[in-house]
């Protein structure tokens, strides 16, 4: 069975590595190397995951920020199908793991 792969983005910590703190600091960087995105562009390229990516726009960053490719994407093995363990139905003794019986007590409503 092969293992399914995964990958984690790092620009944004290299950019602050590189004292980057900005996204827009990489708009006229990328300018320089002929590539012309948008602000939000930017902000996306830097905040969220990119599932595609031009290996222009890849090698640009790499020139600008000084670093290797494995510096930037961080393969890791996919998150298995099963998610979440199940929780307990409300008003069952079953407290979570590490909680112990440190459980809120239900509220009683009586009629006055």
């Amino acid at each position: 069975m092969t293992a399914k792969l995964d990958y984690r983005w790092h620009l944004r910590k290299v950019m602050a590595d590189q004292g980057m703190f900005s996204t827009s600091d990489l708009i006229p960087l990328l300018a320089e190397r002929g590539i012309t995105l948008s602000s939000s562009q930017v902000y996306r390229l830097v905040v969220e995951r990119p599932e595609r990516l031009s290996l222009k726009i890849l090698m640009a960053l790499l020139d600008i920020l000084g670093c290797r490719m494995d510096d930037l994407i961080e393969p890791v093995a996919a998150a298995t199908g099963r998610t979440a363990p199940r929780k307990a139905a409300v008003g069952q003794d079953e407290a979570e793991p590490g909680l112990g019986t440190l459980r809120p007590k239900r509220a009683r409503i009586t009629p006055s």
